[in-house]
């Protein structure tokens, strides 16, 4: 919930001392670019920087790009310090400027924030369009930058950036019931966080999300693979992000492993731990849930109750509902099971009217990946006429070698020519069988690579180098071994890169025992003893 103090009113002051002057700046002032700067690091303390500021008067005076930075700055800072936007009118008129300015990402940051103050009036397309274009504008200006590379070229904020826009955006699709995309914008979001931490405990975080998706998604081993890699990397225990681990991983142990003690004796434990009365609601949720379900109502009725009651949060009262009338429809209290009946009706009707606006987000995020696409095809495209250009070149330099040959032919040197086209034969087998040797440590050297680096979707670019070098390989093992699966054909194609078992779990996030079932499997399909040499059968 948003803050209400009258530090509003000295944001109203601020805004007034901001205001464009119609003077253009290139460059910011010294003053607000350290108080932009001191904003990704403590924006507490920016916050307390920028009214001092804003104060001396000295922002009269200092209009950095007519007053429109100010104006961008006031935003972000009332996001980070957890206030309402009080300054949508001008920072509209900042979002005009920047998008005719040429600092992108003054501009990107602009429709970002923008997005957060359509977020606030629970406008939610506004607000996905504005993130998307946000990302549109860094990756249009900040191209095929390596990853290794982004964080000492550019900016560390650059990278955090990325990985605020792409986690806003993985919230907004997970509040809509989007799973899918929301797992796709946080994986995003926590390749960037890999580059640049925002805090040490916000990749654990971004984990937990991803897992949580894919538990609402029903695949449970892959949403125990996350919750487990996340609680890896957690840098200490005295934290939400923890305490909602082991709830998750409690609620997951009795809903896949059917067990019912230890996880409530878990929840029971991390309410005691609860930091503030929405945590401890979260954790009622989940066990009375669970205790509705085993049948022991006193004891779901002490948990679901408070939940319900809470006005505040629509969408635990949603939750809770259901659980609410059965539990009276069996204890015979058919008048209180009506009540929760009727709520649960009027709720769905509400639902029914967001499938536009779910179906409209999906549609503004396929138009993303495939702005996204023709990029990369474009891109493609100019990479495979470099490479087109240098084949040609080739051919032609093996041409004006067969042309000398056939000049000196006809000058009467047959034998001679016959020994230097034996040895230009010899030459050129050795070309082609060093080029495939090129070929195959280069494609290893790049896989390698994909694999060392700190961006997601590893498996997809691994799979797409592979097809790139051998287009026809994957159909031809398809072809010789027709009982494969598909992840059995991913695993066999990871093996002849010499993967070991954890990496490839790690790469198809699988769990080590889950890869070495299918390993088995594809031995005895194939009939070999090493999955290894599976692929160079068909190359």
């Amino acid at each position: 919930m948003m803050k209400a103090y009258p530090i509003l009113l000295v944001f109203g002051l601020m805004m007034t001392a901001c205001v464009p002057s119609h003077r253009n700046t290139s460059m910011a002032s010294p003053s607000l670019s350290a108080i932009d700067s001191l904003m990704w690091r403590q924006p507490d303390s920016a916050l307390k920087v920028m009214i001092s500021f804003t104060e001396s008067g000295k922002a009269d005076s200092l209009d950095e790009f007519d007053g429109h930075y100010c104006q961008l700055l006031i935003s972000e800072l009332l996001y980070k310090n957890d206030y309402a936007q009080s300054n949508r009118l001008d920072l509209l008129k900042a979002v005009d400027y920047f998008d005719n300015s040429d600092n992108a990402f003054l501009s990107a940051r602009a429709h970002y924030i923008n997005g957060v103050g359509y977020v606030e009036k629970d406008s939610v397309v506004e607000a996905c369009t504005e993130y998307l274009k946000a990302l549109e504008i860094m990756e249009t200006h900040f191209p095929n930058v390596e990853m290794q590379d982004f964080a000492t070229l550019r900016p560390k904020h650059l990278p955090r950036f990325m990985t605020l826009t792409y986690s806003r955006i993985g919230e907004l699709f997970a509040s809509q019931f989007m799973q899918e995309p929301a797992i796709d914008c946080f994986k995003r979001s926590l390749a960037f966080d890999n580059i640049e931490p925002g805090s040490p405990n916000n990749g654990s975080c971004l984990l937990l999300f991803i897992g949580k998706q894919y538990y609402k998604l029903r695949q449970c081993d892959t949403a125990e693979y996350y919750f487990d890699e996340a609680l890896r990397q957690l840098h200490d225990t005295n934290n939400a992000v923890f305490r909602d681990l082991v709830s998750y991983k409690a609620l997951l142990d009795y809903d896949v492993h059917h067990h019912v003690e230890a996880p409530l004796n878990d929840l029971k434990r991390m309410i005691t731990q609860a930091s503030d009365e929405n945590e401890l609601l979260a954790r009622y949720t989940t066990l009375g849930a669970i205790y509705s379900l085993e049948g022991q109502y006193d004891s779901a009725l002490f948990y679901l109750t408070p939940v319900f009651e809470n006005n505040n949060d629509v969408v635990r009262q949603r939750a809770v509902a259901p659980y609410l009338r059965t539990i009276y429809q069996n204890l015979g209290d058919s008048l209180k099971a009506v009540q929760y009946a009727v709520f649960i009706a009027d709720n769905e009707r509400s639902e029914g009217e967001n499938k536009v606006q779910v179906s409209i987000l999906n549609d503004l995020f396929q138009q993303h990946l495939q702005w996204e696409l023709d990029r990369a095809k474009e891109e493609e495209r100019q990479r495979a006429a470099r490479h087109s250009r240098w084949i040609w070149m080739a051919i032609a330099g093996l041409l004006l070698l067969v042309a000398i040959a056939i000049v000196v032919a006809r000058r009467g040197y047959g034998k001679r020519l016959k020994l230097q086209q034996e040895e230009l034969g010899k030459q050129l087998e050795a070309a082609q069988d060093a080029l495939k040797v090129k070929e195959k440590d280069a494609l290893f050297t790049k896989v390698n690579a994909i694999y060392q680096d700190k961006l997601g979707n590893k498996a997809k670019r691994i799979f797409e180098a592979f097809n790139e070098t051998h287009p026809d390989a994957v159909a031809k093992l398809k072809t010789f071994y027709p009982d494969l699966t598909d992840t059995e054909v991913d695993i066999s194609v990871l093996s002849y890169f010499a993967f070991r078992l954890k990496e490839i779990a790690d790469i198809l996030e699988l769990r080590e025992n889950t890869v070495a079932k299918y390993r088995s499997s594809i031995k005895k399909k194939a009939q070999i003893d090493s999955v290894e040499n599976l692929m160079e059968r068909v190359l």
